[in-house]
């Protein structure tokens, strides 16, 4: 069976879920094999092989935590070097784009982003993918070289599956531009207890139909009944009533949900274009014409206000 590269995000040892998710894209295509690196990568393989991984590439050099972007890409080729893959899997995000378009290039082969899905094909996988606001459903394949392949977070569900997960030293020889962004400084982020926007399976966001940032107390509200995420428009970001690392948009993150709940939010096309894959949209507006109801599953006409504060006092209701 072919192998499938999967490049497994993590903190320190803890793996990250979305990179469970990537393992049952890849047991539809051949035999998982998993590459962690940086510090903590060795403490993964336990967690990994109970996810399907067959076998866990592993490199804990210092060069993956003190430099930027390059150092992954030099082990990800010589991990494709070791191997048959007829793949390469990474979580969809920032620098995992970056790190995928640099690697195909080296590799002389097509990289694809922001799937939703990977199929099997008769020449090489077959890459899903939402454009225009989801009204129109893309299927592409790499004809050349092994394809890199980006995946958004919640596009498959983690499935607990035994497997060998022998574990193997992934020599890498660090090129020259390897060290020319230095990481200077970290800081930890704010701690909410919430998960992370990009990650969450549900994601409750507001716009400017708030009206002011105390309007977010709703949300937030809501959000914590359900466990998920709290996100904000661009609008509602702008006016500083958000932070704007929780933005969902174009020029924002990038989510895709099992649940998404817009509020106060009229749907321009730049924040359709951040959440137009999840699975299940509901909408609370006000203006029954607001655009971001072509989209909605579910649709409540009404004031915001009104509405969320009674939803999440029925949510509480039925959980207790």
């Amino acid at each position: 069976m072919a192998d499938v590269l999967v490049v497994v995000d993590h903190v320190e040892g803890l793996v990250r879920k979305p990179s469970l998710e990537l393992l049952t894209v890849a047991r539809r295509l051949g035999s998982p094999v998993a590459v962690v690196l940086g510090a903590g990568a060795s403490e993964t393989v336990s967690v990994l092989a109970g996810h399907g991984a067959e076998r866990v590439l592993v490199s804990e050099a210092g060069e993956f935590s003190d430099f930027l972007v390059v150092p992954r890409v030099d082990a990800l080729e010589a991990a494709v070097g070791r191997v048959s893959a007829v793949a390469v899997l990474l979580v969809s995000s920032g620098e995992n784009k970056e790190v995928a378009a640099r690697l195909a290039l080296r590799l002389g082969s097509g990289v694809i982003t922001d799937a939703v899905d990977v199929e099997v094909g008769e020449g090489g996988p077959v890459v899903v993918q939402s454009a225009f606001a989801a009204s129109f459903t893309t299927r592409s394949r790499v004809s050349r070289g092994v394809p890199v392949i980006t995946v958004k977070p919640n596009s498959a569900a983690v499935e607990a599956v035994e497997a060998a997960g022998v574990v193997e030293d992934l020599p890498v020889e660090f090129s020259e531009g390897a060290r020319g962004v230095r990481v200077v400084s970290r800081s930890a982020r704010a701690v909410s207890g919430r998960p992370e926007l990009t990650e969450a399976a549900v994601v409750v966001s507001g716009g400017r139909g708030l009206g002011s940032g105390e309007g977010f107390a709703l949300v937030e509200a809501l959000a914590d009944a359900l466990g998920g995420a709290v996100g904000a428009s661009r609008a509602a970001v702008d006016a500083g009533w958000y932070p704007h690392a929780h933005q969902v948009g174009q020029t924002g993150k990038s989510v895709s949900p099992q649940l998404y709940v817009a509020s106060g939010i009229s749907g321009a096309i730049q924040h359709r274009a951040g959440m137009q894959t999840s699975k299940t949209i509901v909408v609370v507006n006000k203006d029954p014409e607001a655009p971001i109801f072509e989209l909605a599953d579910y649709g409540v006409v009404g004031d915001l206000h009104t509405v969320l504060p009674q939803l999440t006092e029925e949510i509480n209701k039925r959980k207790g």
